[in-house]
């Protein structure tokens, strides 16, 4: 459990991200806390550099509306600091938290408070003796440092743990995590780490993870990107509903657009993505420039439009052709149609009202 969210085990896969400002401003890491809440995370991790980090961490803790993990790297005390100011899981590195001793107290006080860890191993800060060992980062090196420090907490009868094992390559990546998941029985925390820009770093955290969640090895996520952190949360949310494992939101299903478009395909799905950037229901909606294959989209779509000749296209909605629709009115018809269409969705989800005595 990370505070109230359950992490492995037949637990929906979370979706988490990690602020990037200074932690001691409370008021500016509670405002991105907010706009990753807003954006689905279940999970956001916090860096605690320093005391004042730490300290500020008390009132970042109490007013986030998700759990929070504080991300502990050098100082073994902040680690003890963060469990006391409310941290829900404490995410330590092996090869830089110091002796077993200081591992120890770390342990100590998150039985202490309540919180959960997470032993962080990446390819770039193996301990010294692994890369003599082995001479590079590799996956045994990675895996024996995870299994190290996993015995470590069970030698103490710590079990609220979960295990990454990243790296900035993909495919060592899927290699660390493939060989972990063989040697240990726990929840896996699965990412590419410093998988660099928006474009690049989802394409490399889409190859590693869509391999690894495929396999059946992950239960959560973190896309690790040099973006706003809210792009993380919607590239993980996107890998998830690709795979079929988790729905979040409007599933846009859309053409590349040719000359046979009878609209502006792609600026129209930009302007409803925007649009429909606040419908959290789980749905699809099918935007379709021409009849080649509009019809038979539409057909497995919630809502869909299928571009027409002389400025019309044709309205599908659960798969049954509607109206006519001209073009000109047709982003504001759909998105009004989506928003009918989540509001149906969610009453038919809400439980029955309690009968009257």
């Amino acid at each position: 459990m990370v505070g109230d969210v359950p992490v492995g085990g037949d637990a929906p896969i979370t979706v988490q991200s990690m602020t990037n400002t200074p932690t001691s401003d409370a008021g500016a890491t509670l405002d991105q806390i907010r706009r990753l809440e807003e954006a689905g995370a279940d999970i956001v991790r916090v860096s605690c550099p320093d005391e004042e980090s730490t300290a500020a961490f008390k009132t970042i803790a109490r007013e986030a509306r998700v759990p929070l993990v504080a991300d502990i790297h050098f100082h073994y005390r902040r680690g003890v600091e963060a469990a006391q100011a409310g941290a829900a899981c404490l995410r330590i590195n092996p090869g830089n938290i110091g002796s077993p001793d200081r591992v120890r107290e770390v342990i100590q006080a998150a039985k202490d408070h309540g919180c959960s860890m997470r032993i962080g191993v990446n390819a770039g800060s193996l301990e010294k003796d692994l890369l003599e060992k082995y001479g590079e980062p590799c996956p045994e090196a990675m895996v024996e440092s995870a299994l190290n420090h996993a015995r470590i907490l069970q030698d103490h009868d710590f079990h609220e743990f979960k295990i990454s094992v990243k790296a900035s390559d993909p495919f060592l990546t899927v290699a660390a995590y493939h060989q972990l998941a063989e040697a240990i029985d726990c929840p896996l925390h699965v990412g590419v780490t410093e998988a660099g820009p928006l474009r690049t770093g989802t394409i490399k955290s889409s190859i590693a993870m869509g391999n690894l969640l495929w396999a059946g090895i992950g239960d959560t996520i973190r896309v690790s990107l040099a973006a706003d952190p809210v792009e993380e949360i919607k590239v993980g949310f996107d890998i998830l509903k690709s795979l079929g494992l988790r729905h979040r939101g409007v599933n846009i299903i859309a053409c590349p657009s040719c000359a046979r478009q009878g609209f502006d395909v792609i600026s129209t799905v930009g302007v409803l993505e925007e649009r429909l950037a606040h419908v959290t229901t789980p749905m699809s909606l099918s935007i379709i420039g021409c009849v080649v294959n509009g019809p038979g989209e539409a057909l497995y779509t919630d809502v869909g439009f299928t571009g027409g000749g002389k400025g019309v296209g044709m309205v599908y909605l659960n798969g049954a052709i509607a109206f006519k629709q001209d073009n000109a009115g047709m982003i504001d018809r759909i998105v009004e149609l989506v928003e009918q269409k989540a509001a149906e969705l969610d009453a038919a989800k809400a439980p029955a009202p309690a009968a009257a005595e």
